[in-house]
């Protein structure tokens, strides 16, 4: 495995974590918080926990985006290729939701299940975008 395809995993394996973590913080005091005998969140550390999450968010997008800038050209414009489709059918896709709960009664979805989205369109695009050309 190359240098910057390591620095990579690595690096957006312990955001990952980091999101992991709080995420579980968050979901142990919302659901086992009173039975455990643990003080319910105030709002400063709800709003703390809250703005985490952006920032592991923000960390794993600059970690692609020094992955990209550290491999060699194919593999930057390959995985830049693959971004950019994973990015608008994410956009697309969550902006047709959108319009569906305002039009059409369907049930809301929260905003952060976007960058769900976009990583699993990611994973889908990349079997099928094998080129940096059409």
């Amino acid at each position: 495995m190359d240098r910057p395809t390591k620095r990579f995993l690595i690096t957006n394996l312990l955001f990952a974590a980091g999101y992991f973590v709080v995420t579980a913080a968050a979901l142990f005091s919302v659901f086992h918080g009173s039975r455990s005998g643990v003080q319910p969140l105030s709002g400063a550390v709800r709003w703390g926990m809250s703005a985490s999450f952006g920032l592991f968010i923000a960390g794993q997008i600059w970690a692609t985006l020094v992955f990209m800038r550290d491999s060699d050209e194919f593999v930057r414009a390959l995985f830049a290729r693959q971004f950019i489709l994973a990015s608008g059918l994410a956009i697309a896709s969550f902006s047709a939701w959108g319009y569906a709960e305002t039009f059409a009664g369907a049930p809301h979805i929260p905003g952060w299940m976007v960058y769900i989205l976009l990583l699993l369109f990611l994973g889908a695009v990349q079997p099928f975008v094998r080129s940096t050309r059409d």
